[in-house]
């Protein structure tokens, strides 16, 4: 299972976050039906633009808890002290990845970001794919 972890503020259109995630797969060489799902915080996952992000690229739209958050911490590669002052994780998009691809995820593709979201890509360890 592919996961797009997202963070951004919350101005951000849906395109832009649609636009980053589509440039997150290309840069790790994965076609854009490889992706299972977005994630992102629960503070922003009812915010329309991640919601209709979701919608645009034909996956679920995955609300990560603060405890699978702070769980995908010690494994989490760049860091932003906006985002750790606001959510508790050095980077609201690895972070959400990680979270949502589950235990035993790794990375494919640090955090990258255009003006106002972020994206990161992990792989989940499971071999099975989850809603």
């Amino acid at each position: 299972m592919i996961v797009a972890g997202v963070g951004f503020r919350r101005g951000v259109e849906a395109g832009e976050i649609v636009a980053l995630v589509e440039q997150a797969l290309e840069r790790a060489a994965l076609a854009p039906d490889a992706l299972n799902r977005i994630a992102t915080v629960e503070a922003l996952a009812a915010l329309p633009a991640f919601t209709q992000a979701a919608q645009r690229l034909a996956v679920a739209a995955f609300p990560v808890e603060k405890e699978a958050l702070a769980a995908a911490a010690p494994a989490i590669r760049t860091f932003s002290a906006r985002s750790h002052a606001v959510h508790g994780v050095g980077s609201v998009a690895e972070a959400a990845a990680l979270g949502a691809a589950g235990p035993g995820a790794a990375l494919i593709l640090e955090r990258i970001a255009s003006p106002s979201a972020t994206c990161a890509l992990a792989r989940s360890s499971a071999t099975e794919t989850a809603p």
